[in-house]
């Protein structure tokens, strides 16, 4: 499968590991097992089923400041850019806003190509996740302090924190997993639950996919990640930064991004099209 920045950034952006809470005893499972669960755990967040929100993603990248509202569906996400800058858009942005979402609405075909490039992503991710105990070696990180945290249940909920790094006795089975070979990091996680609550990743050293004929991720790169219970049994992220130089032909592609979500509220169960409906409804923000 030839590597686009895009399936790069999806396939890395949820990469797992788990660890110690300082000053309790230790805890019964080793690391490698913390990690193992963690890992299962964020395939469930990629694969919810049964389960659906509503909420804003504010991001900033080279496309500028924009703020798009997202509903989840049975069949599929759809979202709306509702501003741009740090303003609503103009009559003529959302028109076009508008029209691309009814062309969906009108063409199943259109909808179904939306959902395919979705579970791309989802599917190169969970790929990545069930290599990520494997492929590294994970030890307890003492001396790490608590961060301040509410679970969706409205309790203090205590984190296990692990630090992890290649292990070079492993050998990735495909290209893809060729990333996790120069990837470390800490991961948070949640004592209760065991799911992922925040990591922080850096690249230290050059990737290069089928000897770099494919591309190549150069060092010097960083990933930070969180996410929260938001209902019973549904996390999802809050936080996401990258910041990744990826070499593509001869060709090197910056990506730097800020993704936050927020304003989580659950909803019951629609297709597609009344999901594209209730987008369509919305009024714009006056300011």
């Amino acid at each position: 499968m030839f590597l686009t920045p895009k399936r790069l950034l999806t396939a890395c952006w949820l990469v797992l590991a788990s660890a110690t809470l300082d000053g309790q005893a230790p805890s019964p499972l080793t690391p490698r097992q913390w990690a193992t669960d963690a890992a299962n755990n964020e395939v469930k967040v990629l694969q919810f089923e049964r389960s659906y929100l509503r909420y804003q993603i504010h991001q900033v990248d080279a496309k500028g400041d924009q703020v798009r509202e997202v509903v989840e569906s049975k069949d599929g996400t759809v979202a709306r850019r509702m501003r741009i800058d740090n303003r609503p858009l103009t009559a003529d942005e959302d028109a076009a806003e508008r029209d691309r979402l009814q062309a969906m609405l009108d063409s199943p075909a259109a909808f179904a190509k939306h959902v395919k490039n979705d579970q791309t992503g989802k599917h190169l991710a969970v790929d990545l996740l069930r290599q990520m105990p494997p492929a590294m070696i994970f030890s307890y990180t003492s001396g790490q302090p608590q961060r301040p945290r509410i679970s969706g249940h409205g309790e203090s909920s205590p984190e296990i924190v692990l630090d992890f790094k290649p292990d070079p006795a492993w050998t990735p089975p495909n290209m893809m997993a060729e990333a996790l070979s120069g990837f470390e990091g800490r991961l948070w996680i949640d004592a209760h639950t065991h799911y992922v609550t925040r990591l922080e990743g850096d690249i230290f050293r050059g990737v290069s996919f089928g000897f770099g004929i494919f591309g190549r991720l150069d060092p010097g790169g960083k990933v930070t990640f969180e996410q929260t219970q938001v209902a019973d049994q549904r996390w999802i992220f809050t936080h996401f930064t990258q910041h990744l130089n990826v070499r593509v032909v001869f060709k090197t592609i910056h990506q730097n991004s800020e993704i936050d979500g927020m304003n989580f509220t659950p909803i019951p169960e629609m297709g597609y099209q009344e999901a594209i409906r209730l987008l369509l409804s919305l009024p714009l923000p006056t300011h």
